[in-house]
């Protein structure tokens, strides 16, 4: 009997993930909506309970064109600008 592994050989990380901070407080925080139905409701929501309990301040929705692409390159860069955090997940 031969037993095959799903999985693979597990490479290096492209890039570096970003320090986190000290503290949220005082930092912008953006919801990405993924374009999936009712992520715009939950993450908004959890973005709103999130800025109260960490003193961050909420500046609003911004939704990418479709769910089955990336984000694109310019809504990124406007988001990098806009927030110093960003909230995104799915939801269906």
């Amino acid at each position: 009997m031969r037993i095959l592994a799903p999985d693979g050989t597990i490479g290096r990380p492209l890039v570096s993930l970003t320090r986190l901070p000290d503290t949220l407080a005082g930092r912008r925080l953006v919801v990405l909506d993924n374009g999936k139905p009712g992520a715009d409701v939950l993450l908004g929501r959890a973005a709103q309970r999130l800025a109260a309990r960490a003193r961050v301040t909420f500046v609003g929705v911004r939704r990418k064109r479709t769910a089955a692409t990336p984000c694109e390159v310019e809504l990124l860069r406007a988001l990098g600008a806009e927030a110093e955090l960003a909230l995104t997940g799915t939801a269906d």
